[in-house]
């Protein structure tokens, strides 16, 4: 048995096509592109398929990816992003199909770049001057207070036209490790000084492993 795993990138619309949603679009093209693909046993077989550390609804990707299995010893990558390709909907890009080979608990965090509308940059220089930073994230066991100044002390941006740019490092485990999601700091940043959260765009770049390399 083999996992093999799907890399892909989310732009434009695509960003918008829920987890729920995005996990019947790949069961169904999985099925119809004939690929050799896993089914699991008993009485109502499906597709094995498992998505890493999934975006939130808005936000783009250059780096997600998703497991499936296949009883083949080896693979063709070529024959396999060839045959989903085509099928994808528009704003989903396969940038690799290859064996899996870190787990994905083996992810810790995240790079994000973020655009904001320029006359956020005084909602930025608050923050950055402020002491603490704090925000509540819900969990599956109630709700956490998190100080986002102990993981991102700062925030230094850059002016482009007539956009303001960022880039971010933030926890992104799965399971019972932390996660932060960007639209924490959104959030925050509407609350301690009016930036419009409705008007930033969140591209997640990387996913980086506990070794500091790149998930793959």
């Amino acid at each position: 048995m083999t996992t093999v795993r799907i890399f892909f990138e989310k732009r434009g619309e695509a960003a918008y096509i829920s987890l729920l949603d995005l996990q019947r679009v790949f069961h169904r093209l999985l099925k119809i592109s004939g690929l050799p693909v896993w089914y699991t046993q008993g009485f109502n077989p499906h597709i094995y398929l498992s998505f890493s550390c999934p975006l939130s609804l808005g936000q783009e990707s250059l780096c997600e990816s998703c497991e499936v299995k296949t009883e083949a010893e080896t693979i063709d990558a070529a024959a396999w992003q060839s045959a989903l390709q085509p099928l994808m909907p528009r704003g989903i890009t396969v940038t690799k199909v290859a064996p899996a080979i870190e787990k994905v608990g083996e992810i810790e965090t995240a790079a994000y770049q973020i655009l904001m509308p320029t006359d956020s940059a005084p909602v930025i220089d608050g923050y950055n001057n402020a002491s603490g930073a704090e925000v509540v994230k819900k969990t599956k066991r109630g709700q956490k207070t998190l100080d986002l100044k102990q993981y991102l002390p700062r925030i230094e941006y850059a002016v482009l036209d007539e956009q303001l740019q960022f880039d971010i490092l933030l926890p992104c485990g799965s399971g019972e490790a932390l996660n932060i999601n960007p639209s924490l700091l959104m959030e925050y940043l509407h609350e301690h000084g009016g930036a419009p959260a409705w008007q930033c765009e969140v591209l997640r770049t990387h996913l980086y492993t506990k070794q500091g390399k790149d998930f793959a």
